[in-house]
């Protein structure tokens, strides 16, 4: 049984772990109905948007419009290492986070149709959104658990966020 009751945040993380994708779904709409922050890994960030060519047919949660697409041809696949993150908008999680090198590892990435909720791109020969954010929402395509000091310091912010 998955519990959030008191919450005042709530992290999800890449991987399907113990709990599978219905928790995972459970952990969004809890954030959502009683507004506190939400932070969402790697596939925490996928499941958020509406479809994606990893699972044609199932359709994504659709807190953010738009598809999830694999990363295109002639780039190693998966993209597995580090790379500098760009910020692209005011988000308090990534506030002085910008030129940092994260911990990525995916195939996929996601692609939404509203350019105002990317909050962060990477270079991997083409921009790749590398963290997505709206309101209490945020997400990350990288890995901060993995990626080191950075990392840590993202993982603090969205601690300290105020319900």
């Amino acid at each position: 049984k998955v519990v959030f009751k008191n919450s005042k945040g709530i992290l999800v993380p890449g991987g399907f772990g113990s709990r599978g994708i219905n928790g995972k779904i459970k952990a969004v709409n809890y954030a959502r109905v009683n507004k506190v922050p939400f932070l969402g890994i790697c596939l925490g960030l996928q499941i958020l948007l509406s479809s994606s060519e990893e699972a044609p047919g199932v359709k994504g949660l659709g807190i953010f419009k738009g598809q999830v697409k694999k990363i295109p041809e002639g780039r190693k696949i998966p993209h597995m290492g580090w790379n500098k993150l760009n910020v692209k908008k005011n988000c308090p999680i990534l506030k002085d986070m910008d030129g940092e090198y994260f911990y990525f590892v995916h195939s996929y990435y996601a692609n939404p149709d509203d350019e105002e909720v990317i909050s962060g791109v990477t270079d991997y020969g083409v921009d790749l959104v590398a963290s997505l954010s709206n309101n209490n929402c945020f997400a990350t395509q990288f890995h901060p658990e993995k990626s080191g000091i950075s990392g840590l310091k993202i993982l603090k912010k969205f601690v300290n966020l105020e319900k």
